[in-house]
């Protein structure tokens, strides 16, 4: 009799383009023989997808490898890969510094992971692979999504830009952008399987095209996801302002089932500052795209991302940024302190600003965005919305006796339980009651539920038991054929 299938469990860390990578390698392996591990008990092989965005980004991967060493040597099958950012940078590093790691493998190579594992088996020896460009573009890779209704689509990998905090483009490379006809030939392949909802993915999305000598790439292609029968929301991230053109406002506003959200990376209000982190564009330009989406969708929600404390940032330019967010009232903001990225320009600044400025800055900007976010979700109060009913977006829910979900804007929504059967997928009318910063809730019993071709699918995928891959043995697997709602940064893995 053969022996027992393998188990894998990934781990990712960072940006919406690490969650896309990492349901490629959950694809990758079922198709190679493995099972997703249970939530008890330890799995025959564990694989970390990194980031190398925050400076402390090693010290998580190491503190836990340092966790599985003892589970890895009572388990003597297991195996452990690492990949990602901080795999593409560090390289033989890791398995100098952890040398129970069997395979370590970069961003350009994912779907060679099967064979590296395989490798290892065979020869007892850790696996290094880091290729310096791309070698298939990730979408074209068996994927294993988590979601039944809603689904990433990676339009382009890479960034051309080259901002002093941001190390991604040396990591991932510069932009290369997919042919529209295979992007929108993925979204009616996802739609075919009952999804409902696609989030465009690149590090600067709306820089779409610059690979394919057509400026108004992007914007064809938001049109081009309007004539997809059955899709209902389009939403895309991030884009760059620099690169952010009338075209695309005009798309948004014109296309039905673009959402009217929008994340805007900001980063700062200072044009000094600006000018040091080589972005290339200054406040005025970023409050007159602010401005330009307001007139034609006065509706949209717009988010941003902002980094405190970068260095020789001074009251005045933070002030700055304050002014900005006034002026621009986001409905949220993911806020950072500055860390240094290591291999970054601004990690060899001098002016590196204390730490305790950095957090009374960070204090006030975070109080400042609070007040904002409330008084703006307060203005939904009395709207009735259409909630596509999520699963695991509220923590509560079991408690409250209601069920969560988003607006076509994003907001997340708490919601009475309706009389009738509702699943992730499906969507329900119902009318705003009370609002939070972070959250609205409608406290009445839904208006309307419209059960959806996406609850259906979802229905199928957990009634259904877990299909048997093909019978592979222990520590044989073959290599298959090659053939991604936000409570995490909307940006890239710098949030260009």
């Amino acid at each position: 009799m053969g022996e027992s299938l393998r188990t894998y469990k990934v781990v990712t860390h960072g940006c919406q383009m690490n969650v896309h990578d990492s349901e490629r390698l959950s694809g990758l392996l079922e198709d190679a023989g493995y099972v997703k591990a249970e939530q008890d008990g330890d799995p025959d092989l564990v694989v970390f997808n990194t980031c190398a965005v925050r400076e402390n980004a090693d010290n998580k991967l190491y503190g836990n490898l340092g966790q599985l060493a003892p589970v890895k040597s009572r388990h003597q099958d297991m195996q452990i890969a690492v990949g990602g950012c901080l795999a593409q940078k560090d390289r033989e590093t890791i398995v100098r510094r952890a040398p129970w790691v069997d395979v370590v493998f970069g961003t350009h190579n994912i779907g060679h992971l099967p064979a590296l594992l395989e490798r290892a088996r065979v020869e007892q020896k850790a696996q290094v692979e880091i290729l310096e460009s791309l070698e298939t573009f990730p979408s074209t890779l068996p994927t294993r999504r988590e979601s039944a209704y809603a689904a990433w689509v990676a339009i382009s990998v890479g960034c051309n830009n080259t901002c002093t905090f941001c190390i991604v483009p040396a990591l991932r490379g510069k932009e290369e952008d997919r042919r529209p006809g295979d992007v929108l030939a993925e979204v009616e392949a996802l739609v075919g399987e009952g999804v409902i909802e696609v989030t465009l993915l690149g590090q600067n999305v709306n820089a779409y095209g610059s690979d394919l000598g057509d400026r108004e790439a992007f914007s064809k292609l938001l049109r081009a996801c309007g004539q997809i029968e059955g899709l209902e929301r389009v939403r895309f991230t991030s884009p760059h302002p620099r690169d952010f053109t009338d075209d695309v406002i005009a798309a948004m506003a014109e296309t039905p089932n673009v959402m009217h959200q929008l994340h805007m990376p900001l980063q700062s209000g200072s044009d000094r500052v600006l000018r040091a982190m080589k972005r290339s564009y200054r406040q005025e330009r970023f409050l007159g795209i602010i401005r330009k989406v307001r007139e034609a969708m006065p509706d949209a929600a717009i988010s941003t991302d902002i980094i405190v404390g970068f260095p020789g940032e001074t009251d005045e330019d933070f002030e700055q940024t304050l002014h900005v967010v006034r002026e621009a009232r986001f409905a949220n903001a993911f806020t950072f302190q500055y860390s240094k990225r290591p291999g970054t320009p601004a990690a060899e600044m001098a002016d590196q600003v204390p730490k305790a400025v950095v957090q009374a800055r960070y204090d006030r900007l975070i109080a400042l965005q609070e007040e904002i976010s409330w008084e703006e979700n307060k203005k939904q109060v009395g709207r009735t919305l259409e909630i596509l009913v999520a699963e695991g977006e509220g923590r509560k829910d079991d408690r409250t006796d209601r069920l969560s979900g988003r607006a076509p804007d994003n907001r997340l929504v708490h919601f009475t339980r309706p009389t009738e059967p509702v699943r992730p997928g499906d969507v329900v009318t119902v009318e705003i009651t009370y609002a939070a910063p972070h959250h609205l809730l409608a406290e009445g019993a839904p208006l309307a539920v419209r059960r959806t071709r996406a609850g259906d699918a979802w229905e199928r995928r957990n009634a259904a038991p877990a299909p048997k891959p093909a019978g592979v043995m222990l520590g044989l697997p073959t290599i298959g054929a090659p053939a991604p709602a936000p409570a995490a940064p909307a940006g890239g893995c710098c949030g260009d």
